[in-house]
This record gives structure tokens, C-alpha cells and sequence, in this order.
């Protein structure tokens, strides 16, 4: 029970289609299994909704779209109205094809603008909107989910720049709010199994998912496999917890050693 009695904010709770569990819910399966109320962010109310009822009592969920400041602002103070406080705030919405990526010589502004309004703005909307009720507690707990091609080699210019840009204003949340109590870190996942990472490369290519998962498995250090959801899930989990409370402006990896290969 590391997160007994504490709430939390998901955004990005839903999944894509395809094979298996994504980031989000299974990280609101984790913070909920270890005590944690969770409100289960997501644009799709459906997919935010299968989420909590899995999560389990002690879970709702509410549907915002991460392109627009009202609706997360909307999502914070449902869950301060909800349960009176808001401990964890993690950001785990990412695009990259699906919102139209490219190289930087075939990148249109229609698509860089909306894979960074995705990745990079709705994060720091979000945490606009948090930082105020964390001050006034004295706490808080902030979280994101970057990626590995934030600092290695990825074609797509859009993912990789709003994915470092990530970064850079996790080091300022967490040294700007450190004074309140305020933690914040991101998480860099690699070559990950889940249905954004792997089911959306199939449509996108035509290929056999097994062709996609043997690819992106042959570049993973680690036993020659991808990580699970299961992994990025723990990973917050501690972050999101009191184990890591002198913790803060932290990249932590969860990629079975592909940024050690770059080095």
C-alpha cells in the first residue's frame, strides 16, 4: 500500500487499440493496487471508463482533451472537488505517426504543431493547473512519460524534439517547486510492447505484428525483448512514492539498456 490514502491524476488513462495494455491503465491498475484513488484522464470516456472499472473502487474517470487547457483544468479541480486534495499528477499522452510525424525535411506545420500540442502543451497545461493546489498543500508528486528517442536517434522530428523538450521542463517544475515539497520526474521508455507502440507501426506499415515485435525486440540490449507496460507502470510507481521522496529532476530510463548502447 505505497500510495494509501493518496490521489492521483492520470491523463492518458485509455488505449489505443490493439494487443495487450498500455502505459496508462496499467499504470492506474498499479497506483490503485497500492492504494491509491485515481481519476482516469482520457479524451476517449469509454476507453477512461474501462480503465477505472478495472482499477477498481476508489476510481472515476473524466474525459478531457489534452489540446484544450479548459477541459484539464476541468480534470484537476473534479479531482480536488472529488477527494479534496491532489497528490500525483502524470502525464502519459504521447503521438508521433498516428498524429501525422515526419523527417525534418517532409514535416508539415499542420503535423509538428499537433504531435508538440499533444506531447509538450497539454504537459504543461496540466501542471499550470496543478501547481497551485500542490503549493497550498506543502506537496505533490508530478510525472511524465518522455521517451529514449528524446536523446537517441529517431527520424521523426516532431516526437523527438517535444520528447526533449519534456525534459527540460521537468528540471524546471522540480527545481522552480522544490521549496513547496513538490517532486517532479520524468520516465524515458524504450522499445516498449504496448498497443500506441507496436499495433499503431502495424497499421502504419502493413506488416505482421509479429514481423514489428521481432524488429523492435532484435534492438533491445536486454534479453533481446521489449519492456511491458508493466515496466513504465512500476517505474511511477516508485517515483509517485514516498520511497523516492528525495527524488527530484530525475530521467529515469525504463529501456533495457538502449541508452546505455548509445553511450
Amino acid at each position: 500500500m505505497r500510495l494509501k490514502d493518496k490521489t492521483a491524476i492520470v491523463i492518458g488513462a485509455g488505449q489505443s487499440p490493439g494487443q495487450g495494455i498500455g502505459n496508462g491503465r496499467a499504470t492506474c491498475l498499479r497506483f490503485a493496487q497500492e492504494g491509491a484513488r485515481v481519476l482516469c484522464v482520457d479524451r476517449d470516456l469509454a476507453s477512461a471508463e474501462d480503465t477505472a472499472r478495472q482499477a477498481g473502487d476508489g476510481c472515476a474517470a473524466f474525459a478531457a482533451e489534452v489540446t484544450q487547457e479548459a477541459t484539464l483544468a476541468a480534470a484537476i479541480a473534479d479531482c480536488v472537488a472529488r477527494w479534496g486534495r491532489l497528490d500525483i499528477l502524470h502525464y502519459n499522452v504521447g503521438v508521433s505517426i498516428a498524429g501525422g510525424d515526419a523527417p525534418p525535411t517532409d514535416i508539415t506545420e499542420e503535423a509538428f504543431d499537433r504531435v508538440t500540442a499533444i506531447n509538450l502543451r497539454g504537459f504543461v497545461m496540466s501542471v499550470k493547473h496543478a501547481l497551485p493546489v500542490m503549493r497550498g498543500q506543502g506537496s505533490g508528486v508530478i510525472l511524465s512519460i518522455s521517451s529514449a528517442a528524446a536523446i537517441e536517434s529517431y527520424p521523426l522530428v516532431a516526437y523527438k524534439t517535444s520528447k526533449a523538450a519534456m525534459i527540460a521542463f521537468t528540471e524546471q517544475v522540480a527545481i522552480q517547486n522544490a521549496e513547496h515539497g513538490i517532486r517532479c520526474n520524468t520516465i524515458l521508455p524504450g522499445l516498449m510492447d504496448t498497443p500506441m507502440a507496436v499495433d499503431t507501426r502495424v497499421r502504419a506499415t502493413g506488416k505482421a505484428r509479429a514481423q514489428v515485435e521481432a524488429e523492435r525486440n532484435a534492438r533491445v540490449p536486454l534479453r533481446r525483448r521489449m519492456g511491458t507496460a508493466w515496466d513504465v507502470a512500476n517505474a511511477a510507481l516508485f517515483l509517485a512514492s514516498d520511497e523516492a521522496g528525495f527524488i527530484t529532476g530525475v530521467v529515469l530510463p525504463v529501456d533495457g539498456g538502449q541508452v546505455v548502447k548509445i553511450g
